[in-house]
């Protein structure tokens, strides 16, 4: 944190030039000295020792890096392969040194998979000039935190196209995640072709999105993709649970003779397609065992064709030495004394909101652990589609994928937090603080790469640091607290309320839960939130001149696993929450999904704030006075199965690519003209 923060007092000491040069990093190293300096390079020679040059040159290529092809003309781009990073605390096979002088760049790694890495941080560092490439003076040495940094998709539930996964995995291993949890088998459907029992794969044995699935040579071009990215694959054949699709095709449960038989054979045509992936997974959750001889039968048919086999937690209840990796789900998942973790348990993007989750995530540790070792291995972000999402596009948007995996990206390479989420929240710190000021230079960087390197990808999340706010104590549902506060009363930090005195408190943030979507689970604004309350919340927003903006604005973000019922028509939610602008009522949008049955395979519409366009609004020139009602109703009814008591606003352009820039929020109305 401290050398975050000196990084932050010299770059705003440079010339304009230099500053310009210091792209933001993401991650951020773990050593960093710059220098004050500039450098050019016009052009650029390989000098390789100890890996192939052809590889170097395909690297250097993808990250911008002009090197010259036959003649050492210019300046030498150094690349060294062999052990030299005593320093280094973990996982030194990922880590590497960069080195940026004014008459050549040096890399040096203990292995491809450093120098990959490498490559990366110098994408991010180069900018094209008109003379050449421009790097900022520098020597770094880096290296991961954890081990395991990745993602998962649930393409057994729901068919993501092998494009759509291969952009992912290439745009993710710029940001150093390696890992790619390919979940290929569900209830709804088998996505992977078997040609020993290609009925698995026919359009009536699926029941979403039917006969699409990924074909064997699909499978080994991934296989090709991910090894050329330095990103490990891990399968996954969900058994002997989330198997509807196995029994409907062969009449069997797996737990049965007759389905492991066939099981086994699909096994093992599976570790053979996929022969140079190291790792296979398994399942085993939700599910009631029937057969104790299935599991210890299946992870020594996988551990026999020469694979180390991952399975969930909860899940089997594996002894040290029978399982190879525990990958952790839900708060339940425990780690095992003796096996390996994965932490996957609160990190069920399909979940999150647009912006407080992105805050939680960054704020939390990893299994509890601020830096890896033999047993905590890292992170997997999951996206599980219970419900049906349209279109692709919309499944990567309202999960905020990329802005979540960034923030993974950080966490996981960095380490360093000391709290785990259930215990470190979903709130900006307090304005002004060590911890908001450090998630303001992480957004910062993260806008940064959103604006410059994800042009064309689905990326909602906007700045909101920027957005403060005063929130009332909630109170029981009686009478309505808005005549409380009229306009001239709006810098009151206490008010009363039926013979009582109340407090009210200053929060930081576009979306702010006041009770969590996994309630007392992830602190929330709320320490004790209660059902039938209501709160208020209120800003005032100034504005140099009259403007039209847009605003983003819900009161239930809708998770993308729930068949939750769509809000009926002219309210925002069922719990009754409604906002004015300058005492004029904002009404919601029309709605386009109107069904009044719950169903998974009904897709919902314009919810969620970025599945549609922003709401428009009319800013006056001065103070803007944005107004709240916010009741709780209950944490769950017929509707909504996980209710989240939240509220998100931000004004944006009327694109809504970006928050407004030139307006100040402030519920005290601070800030003078």
């Amino acid at each position: 944190m401290k050398r975050l923060f000196l990084y932050i007092l010299f770059v705003s000491l440079l010339s304009p030039s230099l500053l310009y040069a210091l792209r933001p990093l993401l991650p951020y190293p773990q050593q960093v000295e710059w220098e004050q300096a500039l450098y050019t390079f016009p052009s650029l020679w390989l000098q390789t020792e100890g890996i192939e040059e052809s590889l170097c040159r395909e690297w250097a290529g993808d990250a911008g890096i002009p090197v010259h092809p036959t003649e050492k003309k210019g300046h030498p781009l150094s690349v060294k392969v062999a052990p030299f990073l005593p320093e280094v605390p973990v996982n030194s096979a990922e880590a590497y040194r960069l080195q940026v002088k004014q008459d050549r760049i040096e890399i040096e790694a203990e292995t491809e998979t450093g120098v990959f890495y490498a490559f990366q941080t110098l994408r991010q560092l180069a900018r094209a000039g008109e003379a050449g490439i421009q790097v900022a003076g520098c020597r770094i040495t880096d290296w991961p935190a954890f081990r395991i940094r990745g993602f998962m998709q649930d393409t057994g539930r729901s068919y993501i196209s092998l494009e759509e996964l291969k952009k992912e995995i290439q745009q993710l291993a710029r940001y150093k995640i390696n890992t790619f949890h390919w979940h290929l088998s569900e209830n709804q459907a088998w996505r992977l072709e078997s040609k020993l029992f290609p009925q698995l794969n026919e359009p009536q044995n699926m029941t979403r999105m039917a006969g699409q699935f990924y074909t064997q040579e699909e499978a080994r071009e991934l296989v090709r993709f991910c090894k050329a990215h330095q990103v490990t694959l891990i399968p996954e054949l969900d058994m002997p649970g989330h198997s509807e699709s196995f029994v409907r095709t062969f009449g069997y449960d797996m737990q049965s003779p007759q389905g492991m038989a066939i099981l086994k054979q699909l096994v093992e045509e599976a570790c053979d397609l996929f022969e140079e992936v190291p790792w296979f997974h398994i399942g085993t959750d939700e599910v009631t065992f029937t057969n104790p001889t299935f599991v210890p039968e299946m992870v020594a048919c996988i551990r026999g064709k020469g694979k180390k086999v991952i399975a969930w937690n909860p899940g089997w209840p594996f002894e040290a030495g029978e399982i190879d990796m525990l990958h952790l789900w839900s708060y339940r998942g425990k780690p095992h004394p003796g096996i390996p973790v994965i932490d996957s348990r609160l990190h069920y993007i399909n979940h999150y909101d647009t912006f407080a989750d992105i805050v939680a995530l960054y704020k939390s540790n990893i299994a509890g652990q601020q830096q890896g070792s033999h047993e905590y291995a890292g992170a997997i972000l999951a996206l599980w589609y219970d419900r049906m999402i349209e279109p692709e596009w919309n499944m990567i948007l309202e999960n905020e994928f990329y802005p979540a995996m960034l923030t993974l990206a950080e966490r996981s390479w960095r380490g360093g937090q000391p709290e785990y989420m259930d215990r470190a929240g979903c709130l900006l710190d307090p304005a002004g603080s060590e911890g908001y000021r450090s998630f303001c230079e992480f957004e910062e960087r993260l806008l940064w790469h959103k604006e410059h390197c994800f042009n064309g990808f689905p990326f909602g999340y906007v700045r909101q640091t920027q957005v403060h706010w005063r929130i009332t104590d909630a109170f029981p549902n009686r009478g309505d607290l808005s005549v409380v506060f009229p306009p001239e009363h709006e810098e009151r930090t206490t008010y009363k309320y039926g013979g009582n005195t109340y407090q009210t408190h200053e929060v930081s943030g576009a979306g702010i839960y006041l009770r969590h979507v996994w309630g007392k689970m992830v602190p929330a604004f709320y320490e004790d939130p209660q059902e039938e309350h209501t709160a208020y919340a209120w800003t005032w927003i100034h504005s140099p001149v009259e403007q039209t903006a847009g605003a983003l604005i819900e009161f239930q973000n809708y998770g993308r696993s729930e068949a939750d019922l769509p809000p009926r028509p002219g309210t925002w939610d069922y719990r009754g929450s409604r906002i004015w602008l300058n005492e004029e009522e904002i009404r919601p949008p029309v709605w386009t999904a109107t069904h009044t049955i719950r169903s998974n395979e009904i897709p919902l519409g314009n919810e969620n704030a970025v599945a549609r366009e922003p709401i428009p609004l009319v800013l006056k020139k001065g103070w803007n006075k944005v107004f709240l009602k916010l009741p709780a109703g209950k944490f769950q009814t017929p509707e909504v199965r996980l209710q989240k008591w939240m509220f998100t606003f931000v004004l944006v352009t009327p694109d809504g690519n970006k928050a407004l820039e030139n307006v100040i929020y402030s519920p005290d109305k601070q800030w003078k003209e």
